[in-house]
């Protein structure tokens, strides 16, 4: 079943004729594997904290407090957390990539008379930084948020479909009563994303605007 759109108003200029499209940010709209891994090894060589930088990205997805938890004793998170914050717009926006399909993606969202906000775990004033460097559009940006979390946001700004890597994304659209889109472009695969709810599984942006005429044409 597709979801219902918000109500709208068609006469407010403001209001949104198209869907609300929520989108996870590390992974599915940005390739922040490069800027996190300096991020961390940073704060590494900073702190002395051993970690292992390589299985870190290949896991992104959950909070930042939560892979710290690997690393380091419970009392320390706190402020290995704000440190890696502080330290990161320094070390990880510049390595950072746009994911192949992105710019088109939110202009397909724009075109179809919609709205693309980001909905991410990502501390939020540097979810911003990563959005402006790359001169990604994007209508809402809401951080610190993940799995069932990202559901109430993806709510509160009436999102129809919610697209996102992880199975944790799946579980955020599901929470919203959203239409979940999977990428495999992050930790898990098709067979992942399925298993835990996803609608729709892509390989990639490259097919969202295809996808999304469709799913315009069908609401219609």
């Amino acid at each position: 079943m597709i979801p219902m759109a918000p109500h709208t108003d068609p006469t407010d200029p403001a209001t949104p004729t198209g869907p609300t499209v929520g989108f996870d940010l590390d992974m599915t709209l940005i390739d922040s594997r490069p800027g996190i891994r300096a991020t961390w090894v940073a704060l590494s060589e900073r702190t002395g904290l051993r970690i292992d930088p390589d299985l870190i990205v290949s896991r992104l997805g959950p909070p930042l407090t939560e892979e710290l938890a690997y690393w380091c004793p419970p009392e320390d998170i706190p402020a290995m957390a704000d440190l890696y914050r502080e330290m990161y717009p320094t070390y990880g926006i510049e390595p950072t990539l746009p994911m192949p399909g992105v710019r088109e993606t939110i202009d397909a969202v724009h075109a179809a008379g919609g709205r693309a906000i980001v909905v991410t775990a990502k501390y939020e004033p540097n979810a911003k930084l990563h959005l402006a460097h790359l001169g990604i559009d994007a209508d809402a940006v809401i951080g610190d948020l993940w799995a069932e979390g990202k559901g109430h946001a993806l709510r509160e700004h009436g999102a129809s479909v919610y697209v996102g890597d992880h199975v944790g994304d799946v579980r955020g659209a599901r929470t919203a009563n959203a239409l979940s889109v999977g990428v495999t472009t992050g930790p898990c695969d098709a067979a992942e994303l399925r298993e835990a709810g996803a609608d729709v599984v892509l390989d990639d942006l490259t097919g969202f605007p295809a996808w999304l005429a469709g799913y315009v044409a069908e609401r219609a």
